[in-house]
């Protein structure tokens, strides 16, 4: 049974369905290619392509080929070593090669096979089996939005929707179910028409006939439309309910004197990696971004990310920031309250003691999830046990975790976000 793919609607793209097929294939090779990119990048070349390598070895295919075999008989004159009768083994491998190198028992060389995916698809890839954890508030008072798509064709719609291709293609369908008989029924009356000319000449009664037959046959077949009202389709388009949950991420960052550059840095990575991940995943979703040092502010986007702004250490001032916040623009019944923080674990000594009552009485009981993320080489400090004693009181809903260097952001980002399963 043969298959014929319609590649008609791919346009210019006519090898899409096969390069979707070949990063299917590949999925391991190029989602651990983007990890090692993701790590290697700096923050303004975080949403770029990349060019994949694949080892020759890992895209080779099992091939089927005729090989030496059956009973073969051979003729040696001479030969003074074998005597009728004795096995020969058949020899090893194939048949020896010219080459003009050196041979060699050491080392293996592998050709790549090198190509670029896109930006989407690096995204995809990147973002792939991701999610925010426990997603399930929604406001009730009319929220839900419908989003306009595609259910195939219909019989009846608006002309700007007509489909021509299933138009044609229903109207030649028409036309054959109906003249099918009488273009059959003419071929066999014009094959008679001219033996009977080229026979009997002179049978001039039966030609007319013919004739006559003939021109009524063609009428018949001329008066089916090319076109009727019956063949018209019509591009369906329904409205899907699309169910909005209402969600916001705080995102606290520590650009305290503590914190250095590099430091700041690999903070600034990650929350950009968030912040596209809840751009990209989610389509109404808020972000309150606030940077802290001895006292807190709530900032913009470009603020966030590029304030040369410093000072000394007081992580509880973002904290409470957050929950005045929360009580003021964000219901606790309607929003889905997510944190992400981060800082290098500093803090001033009596502050974390009051982060941690901050947290277990004021934040953790009204958010969905809460991660802290401590980038720090050293050992940790006093926040990141006050922190623990949290996490044990919400392990559903808390997680913390360590970023040594900037490769260490993509696999920790993954864990924190990974897409849980439900029961």
């Amino acid at each position: 049974m043969s298959h014929v793919i319609d590649r008609r609607l791919n346009g210019k793209n006519k090898s899409t369905v096969n390069r979707q097929r070949f990063l299917r294939r590949y999925r391991e090779h190029i989602k651990k290619a983007v990890e090692e990119a993701v790590g290697r990048r700096s923050i303004t070349d975080m949403e770029h392509g990349e060019q994949i390598s694949i080892a020759g070895r890992d895209i080779d295919e099992p091939i089927l080929h005729h090989g030496r075999g059956g009973k073969q008989t051979t003729v040696h004159p001479g030969n003074r070593e074998f005597t009728a009768g004795e096995h020969i083994a058949r020899p090893q491998g194939g048949g020896g090669g010219q080459g003009a190198g050196q041979a060699s028992n050491a080392g293996d060389g592998i050709d790549e096979f090198v190509f670029q995916i896109t930006q989407e698809e690096f995204l995809d890839f990147m973002f792939e089996d991701l999610e925010l954890p426990n997603l399930i508030k929604r406001h009730l008072t009319g929220t839900d939005t419908f989003k306009t798509v595609r259910a195939g064709v219909s019989s009846e719609g608006n002309p700007s929707r007509i489909n021509i291709v299933r138009t044609l293609r229903s109207a030649h369908a028409r036309r054959i179910a109906l003249s099918g008989s009488s273009r059959h029924k003419l071929k066999s009356l014009e094959q008679q028409l001219e033996q009977l000319r080229l026979e009997q000449p002179d049978n001039l009664g039966d030609i007319l006939a013919l004739e006559e037959e003939l021109v009524k046959l063609r009428a018949r077949i001329k008066r089916v439309p090319f076109l009727d009202t019956f063949d018209l389709k019509y591009n369906l388009l329904i409205k899907q309910p699309n169910p909005s949950s209402k969600a916001v991420m705080f995102c606290l960052m520590d650009v305290s004197g503590s914190m250095t550059q590099a430091t700041k840095d690999i903070a600034k990575r990650f929350f950009i990696l968030l912040y596209m991940f809840l751009k990209r995943s989610y389509e109404k979703i808020e972000v309150v971004f606030i940077r802290h040092h001895t006292s807190a502010r709530e900032v913009d986007e470009e603020e966030f990310f590029y304030s040369r702004e410093t000072g000394g250490t007081i992580v509880s001032s973002a904290l409470k920031l957050m929950q005045e916040i929360m009580a003021a623009r964000y219901p606790v019944n309607e929003w889905n309250i997510y944190a992400a923080q981060a800082s290098d674990g500093d803090n001033w000594n009596d502050d974390s003691p009051l982060c941690r009552d901050i947290l277990l009485k004021q934040i953790m009981p009204f958010v969905q999830y809460f991660t802290y993320v401590e980038i720090t080489p050293r050992e940790h400090q006093a926040l990141w046990y006050e922190y623990q004693q949290v996490g044990e009181a919400f392990a559903d809903t808390f997680a913390q975790q360590q970023l040594v260097s900037a490769g260490d952001i993509y696999p920790v980002f993954r864990d924190l976000f990974q897409r849980r399963l439900t029961s």
